[in-house]
């Protein structure tokens, strides 16, 4: 057997077949199904298709997120459909408007491991690389054969293997790093690739930050992404699988680890590429495109109207506790709004014991129910025309967060905090204790 990237085992793996070859079309199983707000317009076709049944409902896992609190009668609406879709069709992995957005839910519920397959209809279901999984975004359309038959095709896709070594620096974060990659490769520099990440830095790197860049490559235009699991990632998700089953911890964790996937010494990559990180600095990206990207120090001192820190890239603890950080005992800037909205319940809860959410409220920030937010435009947070945003989301394409007249930054949530102190770009290492 040739060597094989981790694309074409874990695509063999679903297929149910020893091998594949990069560039076939092999027809699979995933182990999950995702879909969100946009269940109830799937949901509408299946049954004007005269379907009655899903495949597999327990392979199913749908979370209101995209619109929480439903903003009109129509998401409300929405939200009644898939609710009485989700009774009607027994799925056991439903996660109500509140507990947050779903790339981050389902991680926290263990219910994809490393090895696994999930596809979703959402772009940034890219993020479960970080676990270890393969993840790749699909259509409304494909969800919908997925739930008749639980089958679909994918063609097995070439591999640009990018290697980390050392540790960010203070200050810089993974995001810098995503934005660092967009700048040199383009936003479609990884055009239906699979990219695998390798090198010690990917081990220096915490769960959250490898979330940030799996989820942020959905950007990149790749068709999966792929993190090595270690003894991290399965300390991580080991306890919370076995809450789920009721299964001893450790015997979970073993099975998780025996069940993990990786690249084969001598696999064959379209491409290669290195990053040093502890030579990054921060990055922005610029309006109107992802890879629009300079250092921030080739744009510091643009003024911002709303700063927004949430998203599936970026509304972990651990931003949270970043903006917290340069926050304390401080106030943001007059004439600039912070929205700070966790990407789960399971964070907000942390964040409040912790003491970050007070922290950010006494710093005139305004707190979002878990959920996407203003990232696609559809509430709480929407520009006005004219408007400059510093985001810590992932697009900043014109219209996307629902103005067009609108001017979107994208930065790590340090930048973000630090920008709404200052009310204008600011480097997070100036307003740092080294820095007051």
């Amino acid at each position: 057997m040739a060597p094989q990237t981790f694309a074409q085992k874990a695509i063999a793996r679903a297929a149910g077949r020893a091998e594949v070859t990069v560039g076939e079309i092999v027809d699979v199983r995933p182990d999950i199904i995702l879909s969100h707000d946009n269940t109830a317009a799937i949901a509408q076709r299946f049954y004007r298709l005269g379907l009655k049944r899903v495949k597999d409902p327990s392979r199913l896992a749908i979370t209101l997120d995209h619109a929480v609190p439903p903003p009109t009668p129509r998401h409300a609406q929405n939200h009644a459909e898939i609710r009485r879709f989700v009774a009607e069709q027994g799925i056991r992995n439903f996660f109500e408007a509140g507990r947050g957005i779903c790339h981050q839910v389902l991680s926290e519920e263990a219910i994809v491991l490393p090895g696994q397959m999930i596809l979703g209809a959402d772009s940034h279901t890219t993020h479960f690389g970080w676990m270890g999984a393969f993840g790749a975004g699909v259509g409304r359309s494909e969800v919908l054969a997925l739930w008749a038959t639980g089958e679909i095709w994918l063609r097995v896709p070439e591999t640009i293997r990018i290697t980390l070594e050392g540790r960010l620096p203070f200050g810089v974060t993974a995001k810098d790093l995503c934005l660092r990659i967009f700048c040199d490769l383009g936003a479609d520099g990884g055009l239906y690739r699979s990219v695998e990440f390798a090198g010690s830095g990917v081990h220096a790197l915490s769960i959250e930050s490898r979330m940030v860049i799996a989820n942020f490559m959905a950007e990149f235009g790749v068709k999966n992404a792929y993190l090595p699991p270690d003894n991290m990632v399965f300390d991580w998700l080991a306890p919370r699988r076995a809450r789920r089953t009721g299964e001893p911890v450790e015997a979970v964790r073993e099975h998780i680890a025996v069940h993990a996937l990786y690249p084969d010494p001598g696999a064959i990559y379209e491409a290669e590429h290195a990053y040093q990180l502890d030579e990054l600095e921060p990055m922005v990206a610029c309006p109107h495109s992802v890879d629009h990207v300079k250092p921030l120090r080739e744009v510091a001192g643009i003024r911002v109207d709303l700063a927004f820190i949430g998203t599936c890239t970026n509304g972990r603890l651990e931003d949270i506790a970043a903006a917290a950080e340069i926050l304390r005992g401080r106030r943001i800037a007059p004439g600039v709004r912070l929205l700070v909205i966790p990407a789960s319940s399971e964070v907000l809860q942390e964040a409040i014991r912790r003491g970050y959410m007070e922290v950010l409220v006494q710093a005139g920030a305004m707190i979002g129910v878990p959920g996407c937010g203003p990232c696609m435009g559809n509430h709480m947070g929407i520009p006005a025309p004219g408007e400059v945003v510093i985001s810590s989301g992932s697009r900043n394409f014109r219209g996307r967060m629902g103005t067009p007249e609108a001017e979107i930054y994208l930065a790590s949530p340090a930048v973000v905090a630090a920008s709404a102190l200052r009310g204008r770009i600011t480097d997070p290492r100036e307003v740092s204790d080294g820095g007051r």
